[in-house]
């Protein structure tokens, strides 16, 4: 269980970081449209973070009921 939830929390963090780079690609290139492209691509961003943060809560709580 524990090795399932560290990968993917690895998994959930590495979509957070490229979900920050795709975002800084764009925001650099620019143009038509790039603000929109932008705004999606946070609300992607908070939104795997939020993910990622709830898996890492999940994990503590498993390792400490797997403690005692």
């Amino acid at each position: 269980m524990l090795i399932f939830l560290n990968i993917l929390i690895v998994v959930s963090m590495l979509a957070v970081l490229g979900t920050l780079i795709f975002g800084f690609v764009n925001m650099v290139r620019g143009g038509e449209g790039s603000a929109a492209r932008s705004n999606i691509l946070m609300r992607y961003r908070v939104g795997i973070q939020f993910v990622a943060v709830v898996l890492m809560l999940i994990a503590v709580m498993v390792r400490q009921n797997i403690a005692g």
